[in-house]
């Protein structure tokens, strides 16, 4: 089904003219759907994985691996949520279309050599391996169910423009699992 303007009243929340695959950092924050705590939980103000956080933490690391473009920072598995900075290094940038048409019709895994991943490609393939991943380990070890989908439909992104705004939010990331009563995304 087509995207029809009348009946989905669907806006991009995303930046006007700006490359999601040029380099600079990006600050990434992806909920789960319904804000279900799937991921382990907090104790004694640290964050404490469940092997459903681990497998989150794995697939967010392993996605170097994925994209030959990218640096990863901080990043934290939180009960409901994940939070990430990620960075776009290197690639070729000529004559690329904006961000939400470079992909189209292109596999979310991998890219082809040279071409630096858009962020949305990058967040829709950890979205979707997490998921898959999720749904296996569901069948095979029982970990608890979700309605319909792992993740929420969108994610929150920020440009990180500036090192002061940098060393903020990798210090958000890095005590996050302290203020958790006080998060927003708190159960």
């Amino acid at each position: 089904m087509k995207c029809n303007p009348n009946i989905h009243h669907r806006s991009s929340i995303r930046l006007k003219g700006y490359h999601y695959s040029q380099e600079g950092l990006n600050f990434i924050t992806i909920c789960t759907q319904n804000q279900l705590c799937l991921f382990g939980e907090i104790k004694n103000g640290e964050m404490v994985l469940n092997d459903a956080g681990k497998m989150v933490e794995h697939q967010w690391q392993g996605l170097i691996c994925r994209f030959d473009n990218i640096k990863l920072h901080e990043s934290i598995v939180m009960p409901n949520h994940f939070h990430g900075i990620v960075e776009s290094v290197g690639g070729n940038h000529k004559g690329l279309p904006l961000q939400g048409t470079q992909n189209m019709g292109q596999p979310q895994t991998g890219q082809p050599q040279g071409i630096a991943p858009t962020v949305g490609g990058m967040v829709g393939a950890f979205k979707s391996l997490t998921t898959n991943d999720y749904i296996r380990n569901v069948k095979q070890n029982n970990w608890p169910r979700f309605n319909k989908k792992l993740w929420q439909r969108n994610y929150y992104e920020h440009i990180i423009r500036d090192e002061k705004s940098y060393y903020q939010i990798s210090e958000y990331i890095q005590t996050n699992s302290l203020k958790w009563q006080d998060d927003k995304y708190y159960e």
